[in-house]
């Protein structure tokens, strides 16, 4: 099916998106993380699209061909919440079904949570309701300390969030010296390989950088059960286009989006999302562990109407097993909503 391509533009903000199925489907939103962008819902958008939804997909903030900004704090969960909704309206979309991964899943459980009335339901992959949209802290909360020892790990697989806020720089140069390396060395199918053992995000920041601190993106062939060449170098095109500066902002806002979506006791909006919630969790994503820690804990006691399911992926769950995401996202959406 082929996708149409789009852009809303606003005062204060453009988005690019792509979008197909009828217009009068059931609108479902999907909201990609990092390093991505609209892209890669390539294979659940048709599918769902084919079960008579109006599947759309930007591209967020600082990604692809919506607008990108040179402060660190216009990357904000509170911004990319305006932009999303912004869309919706301009799409005449009263109320949808949001679905997030990675750094979209903070963006999606934002709006169920101070949205409600926009929210026929909400999806997350990978990173489950009320943990990293209420800042690092909140994730490092649930690590598990069996597999990250305080002393070696004290932000546990998140160490490399901290790298972020101690190295942004660093971090951003090497990652724009090379992005078609990056991409081709980051998107890869997961394995059991790595049950239990610490994820190598964890090492980081001891390491002193990514791909074990030698400060080059390391040549390896490209996984091609996640990406295509051309998917690849559409991915590389942009990411070239923008820089990393965008992408890797949303990792320096941890403050303003703990702020953001504070306890209610201290005026943030309500924690219990009472519309359907669907989480699926990638049993071989080792960085968003969420088979054995606890982090999935939080959500499951501010949901009462949540649907889990496990696959057997990594961490680019809809690129590496999309017909299993799409049978659970449409069961869920057909079945629920």
């Amino acid at each position: 099916m082929q996708l149409e391509e789009g852009l809303v533009r606003t005062g204060r903000h453009s988005t690019a998106y792509v979008a197909c199925g009828p217009e009068q489907g059931t609108p479902i939103i999907f909201v990609h993380g990092w390093p991505e962008r609209a892209l890669s819902w390539r294979h659940v958008l048709p599918a769902m699209a084919e079960r008579g939804m109006r599947a759309v997909a930007p591209d967020l903030r600082g990604y692809g061909d919506s607008s990108r900004y040179t402060s660190l704090s216009a990357y904000a969960q509170e911004a990319v919440v305006g932009d999303m909704l912004e869309l919706a309206d301009a799409l005449a979309i009263e109320r949808a079904v949001w679905v997030g991964h990675d750094w979209g899943t903070p963006t999606v459980w934002s709006i169920a949570r101070h949205h409600a009335e926009r929210c026929l339901g909400v999806a997350g992959l990978c990173v489950p309701y009320f943990t990293l949209e209420r800042g690092l802290d909140a994730v490092i909360e649930q690590v598990d300390r069996s597999v990250y020892p305080q002393a070696q790990f004290p932000a546990g697989q998140w160490e490399y969030m901290r790298f972020y806020e101690e190295s942004f720089a660093e971090a951003t140069a090497l990652f724009d010296s090379d992005p078609l390396g990056v991409v081709r060395a980051l998107f890869r199918k997961g394995s059991a390989d790595g049950l239990g053992q610490p994820s190598p995000t964890a090492y980081v920041r001891t390491q002193g950088g990514w791909f074990g601190g030698a400060g080059v993106v390391p040549e390896v062939p490209r996984d091609d059960d996640v990406i295509s060449e051309a998917e690849l170098a559409h991915y590389a095109d942009g990411l070239t286009r923008n820089g990393f500066f965008g992408p890797d902002a949303y990792y320096m806002n941890h403050q303003a989006n703990a702020h953001y979506n504070r306890p209610q006791a201290m005026g943030g909006p309500p924690e219990t999302l009472h519309m359907p919630v669907l989480f699926l969790h990638g049993r071989f994503d080792y960085t968003c562990e969420t088979v054995q820690s606890s982090l999935a804990v939080p959500m499951r006691e501010r949901c009462p109407d949540l649907t889990e399911h496990v696959i057997d992926c990594g961490h680019w769950m809809a690129q590496e097993k999309p017909a299993e995401v799409t049978m659970h996202l449409a069961d869920w959406v057909l079945g629920r909503l």
